[in-house]
């Protein structure tokens, strides 16, 4: 009994030891505006309802890009890299912080009204400012 607890506590110790290394690599945080393009998004909130606008910005992060009143409008600094077709938000630090989706939902709701933001991701040329009116239309937010 004593040597199958050792063999268990051996492979316990073993399987947490893997568990835990970790490859720490150094990560390059692009900076700055050089070589993107403005891209201002205007959103006009034309339904009945506050709206929140979410940007995803990886798989475990999202950030809030706007809250729009009744019949006001928005505007959201994007950013775009041509050779790439990414969408850039710059946090306060100018950090870019690339947006995997953007999307727009019933304030208090968000999550389960959101209609999501298509962007023109073509590399190889800079897209025009976007200027769209979001409804809400059977529970679910529209922006077009």
């Amino acid at each position: 009994m004593l040597m199958l607890r050792r063999l268990l506590l051996l492979v316990f110790f073993s399987i947490s030891a893997q568990a835990n290394a970790v490859e720490l690599r150094e990560i390059e945080v692009r900076k700055g505006t050089a070589g993107l393009s403005p891209v201002p998004l205007d959103l006009t909130n034309a339904s009945e309802a506050s709206l929140l606008c979410i940007g995803e910005l990886a798989h475990w992060y999202s950030t809030e890009v706007a809250r729009i009143e009744t019949g006001t409008t928005a505007r959201v600094d994007l950013w775009f890299d041509p050779k790439s077709g990414t969408y850039t938000l710059l946090n306060d630090s100018e950090e870019n912080m690339p947006l995997e989706a953007l999307w727009c939902g019933r304030a208090g709701r968000a999550y389960e009204t959101r209609g999501r933001i298509l962007l023109d991701r073509s590399p190889d040329r800079v897209p025009d400012a976007l200027d769209l009116a979001c409804t809400l239309n059977e529970d679910q937010v529209r922006c077009e």
